[in-house]
């Protein structure tokens, strides 16, 4: 709730809701929805709503002045040092391959400088994620890039550009992925994830037709299924998989390789904390150390 009443005074601050969503990063639908779900929490209207005017009535102000001193005595709740960055909780989304990866050492980073501060991680698909950064329950999200435009005033910092590669077991001979697709059990990346999209696009684009066998959206899951001999995969190259399982290898797209963009979704710096802003600094520093995909361990499409 803390965060709808920070919405609350916004929108008593700025008039009107698309005005606090433009000062506090959020889109007029997100500020909206908050609004909505504030007074379905309290069991009263805090808005006249005439058209698409809707303006603070009698218990609106009454509470108002109310969110007002808590979201003060909130802020003043285990006061950080003064200097340091507010000891607030920070909500971060993040795919799964991401949390294995990337942000244990950025976290463990960002926790020695902010020793004050806490951190939630919360996993899902980067559709979902990237609407709860919207709609302001979450501060950020470690995502694959969207096939569209970010809502809002949503920004991108990009972290990796990881290379599609097609696996199979080590025991299935041949190096012509194309032949491989259309002839072996095929393992799909979840359809309904954006790196699912991509594989299921360049599917298309290629005219091929594959034997599905299983579908899943965990990529390690993927990985051990076509280690254990289930079918082949189209699957990123991520940085915990700079080296593949023995049990399996990686086939080079060649010209036809695609990528999947992968960063963090966020409000513009000027509308974070210095807690938020200093985390995203350090996940983006922390990803420009990350190696690139090995060449070993991997064949390319015969020319």
């Amino acid at each position: 709730m803390i965060r709808e009443l920070n919405t609350l005074i916004a929108v008593a601050r700025e008039g009107t809701f698309a005005a606090a969503g433009h000062k506090t990063g959020l889109t007029q639908a997100a500020v909206s929805a908050q609004m909505r779900r504030l007074e379905n929490e309290l069991g009263f209207t805090l808005f006249d709503r005439i058209g698409r005017a809707a303006r603070l009535n009698e218990t609106g102000r009454q509470v108002l002045a109310q969110a007002q001193e808590l979201i003060q005595m909130y802020n003043n709740l285990g006061a950080s040092p003064v200097g340091s960055p507010s000891g607030k909780l920070i909500n971060i989304g993040a795919i799964a391959s991401l949390q294995r990866t990337l942000l244990p050492d950025a976290l463990a980073k960002f926790h020695q400088q902010c020793p004050g501060c806490r951190t939630r991680i919360m996993p899902g698909l980067s559709v979902a994620l990237v609407n709860l950064v919207d709609a302001g329950e979450l501060d950020m999200a470690a995502v694959i890039r969207p096939p569209f435009a970010l809502q809002g005033d949503l920004r991108w910092t990009p972290l990796a550009h990881e290379p599609f590669r097609l696996i199979v077991p080590r025991k299935v001979c041949g190096s012509d992925w194309a032949r491989l697709l259309s002839n072996q059990p095929f393992i799909r990346y979840d359809r309904s994830s954006f790196g699912g999209r991509q594989v299921d696009r360049f599917l298309r684009d290629m005219h091929i037709k594959p034997r599905e066998v299983c579908e899943a959206d965990e990529l390690e899951a993927i990985v051990r299924l076509v280690a254990n001999g289930v079918g082949v995969a189209l699957a990123p190259q991520t940085a915990i998989h700079r080296r593949w399982p023995a049990a399996l290898r990686a086939i080079d797209l060649g010209d036809h390789t695609f990528h999947r963009d992968v960063g963090l979704v966020h409000r513009p710096d000027e509308h974070l904390n210095d807690s938020v802003k200093l985390l995203t600094q350090i996940i983006s520093a922390v990803s420009q150390r990350e190696p690139a995909p090995r060449e070993n361990n991997r064949m390319r499409h015969p020319s």
